[in-house]
C-alpha cells in the first residue's frame, strides 16, 4: 500500500454509507467497465439530510447482476424515470451520464438565498465491535461556518454483521435529543464552496489522483461523493456534476431499481473495490443520494457504514425542520 493510499484510510469516515437497497425483481442490470477520472480528499464524519421524491413507471435493463452481498431492502416499487437513464443497452456510465443531462431542480434548490442549509441523516457505523446508530439534524450558516445540532443516539449494537432494518428509522423519535450550538467556524461543509463544475477536477478533490492505480481507489471516489451529498447541499448543477464523477468510477455496475428502508425508490448502483462493496440509491428524477451503504469481506466482515440522507434544504434559523 502506498504512503498516499495510507494516509486516505486514516481519515476516512466509516458512517457514511448504509445498506439499504435491494434490486427490483425482474430488473437486470448492466455490469460495465467505467472509465476512471481522478482523485481526492477524505471521507466525511458529519451525516446529513435529503429532499424525498418518489414516482411510478418501470425500465427493463438488459442483464442480469449478481446477488447483492448483503441485501437490507425490503420490498419492490415501481418507479417514474427518466426515459434517457432507463433505456435498454445503456452501460451503467451511460446511465449515470443521461440523468446528469436530465436532473430536475428540488425545492431546496429554490431557497438556496435563505441563511441556513439544513441537513439530516440517520447513520448505522462501525465502531471497534459494535454498530453505532444517529439520527443528526444540523442547521449551518453558510456565511460564518455558526449553526446547531441535534443529534438522537439508539443504543449500540454488539456485533459488525448486522443491516438496518425497516423499524429502526422510527426508534429514533423516542431516543433523547442532544442539542449543541456552534459558534462561528464550528460547522464546515465538506468541501468548500463554489464547487467545480467540472467531474474531472470534484473527483480530484475527492480521490487523490495519485491513487487512481490503487485497488481502493473506487472505494475512495464513491465514498467521496457519498459523504459530499450527505454533509453538504448539492443544487442541481452540483449534483449532475457528482453524478458524472460517479459515471466516470472505475467497475461501477447498475443493479436495476431499488427501494430502502423507509420506502424510497431509487436506482441502484454498486461498487466492488478492495475488499469493500458499498451501493448507491439514486433519485432518478432529482439527482439526489437517497441511501448508500458498504459491506466489508475480509477478517471482520460486516457493515463498514451506512447512511439515510432524509431532508435537506435551507432555512431561515436554526431549529427550523423541513419536510418531504
Amino acid at each position: 500500500m502506498s504512503a498516499a493510499l495510507a494516509t486516505v484510510l486514516t481519515f476516512t469516515t466509516p458512517a457514511l454509507l448504509s445498506p439499504l437497497t435491494a434490486s427490483v425483481p425482474g430488473r437486470n442490470p448492466d455490469a460495465v467497465m467505467a472509465t476512471p477520472t481522478a482523485p481526492a480528499r477524505r471521507l466525511a464524519v458529519s451525516l446529513l439530510g435529503s429532499v424525498l421524491l418518489s414516482g411510478c413507471h418501470t425500465t427493463t435493463p438488459a442483464q442480469q447482476a449478481p446477488a447483492s452481498p448483503a441485501p437490507a431492502i425490503t420490498e419492490s416499487r415501481i418507479v417514474a424515470t427518466q426515459p434517457a437513464a432507463t433505456g435498454p443497452g445503456l452501460t451503467p456510465s451511460q446511465r449515470l451520464t443521461a440523468l446528469a443531462d436530465t436532473v430536475t431542480a428540488t425545492p431546496g434548490d429554490a431557497t438556496t438565498a435563505l441563511p441556513y442549509t439544513y441537513l439530516r441523516t440517520q447513520s448505522w457505523t462501525r465502531a471497534t465491535n459494535a454498530i453505532t446508530r444517529a439520527d443528526l439534524r444540523q442547521w449551518r450558516r453558510d456565511t460564518d461556518g455558526s449553526g446547531q445540532e441535534k443529534v438522537r443516539r439508539l443504543p449500540d449494537l454488539p456485533g459488525l454483521n448486522h443491516q438496518p432494518e425497516r423499524h429502526e428509522p422510527a426508534l429514533f423519535t423516542r431516543a433523547p435529543e442532544t442539542t449543541t450550538e456552534h459558534l462561528s467556524g464550528g460547522l464546515h461543509p465538506y468541501l468548500p464552496e463554489p464547487l467545480p463544475d467540472d467531474a474531472p477536477i470534484l473527483a480530484d478533490m475527492l480521490a487523490s489522483r495519485e491513487l487512481a492505480n490503487e485497488p481502493a481507489y473506487p472505494r475512495l471516489l464513491a465514498n467521496g461523493v457519498v459523504a459530499l451529498a450527505s454533509t453538504q447541499y448539492l443544487n442541481q448543477a452540483q449534483r449532475a456534476t457528482s453524478l458524472r464523477v460517479l459515471a466516470a468510477i472505475p467497475g461501477i455496475t447498475y443493479r436495476g431499481q431499488s427501494a430502502d428502508i423507509v420506502g424510497r425508490t431509487g436506482l441502484t448502483f454498486t461498487i466492488t473495490a478492495d475488499g469493500s462493496i458499498s451501493q448507491l440509491l439514486v433519485d432518478p428524477r432529482s439527482g439526489e443520494i437517497l441511501a448508500a451503504h458498504e459491506w466489508l469481506s475480509g477478517r471482520r466482515p460486516g457493515l463498514f457504514s451506512a447512511v439515510l440522507i432524509l431532508e435537506r434544504g435551507h432555512t431561515t434559523d436554526t431549529g427550523t425542520i423541513l419536510r418531504p
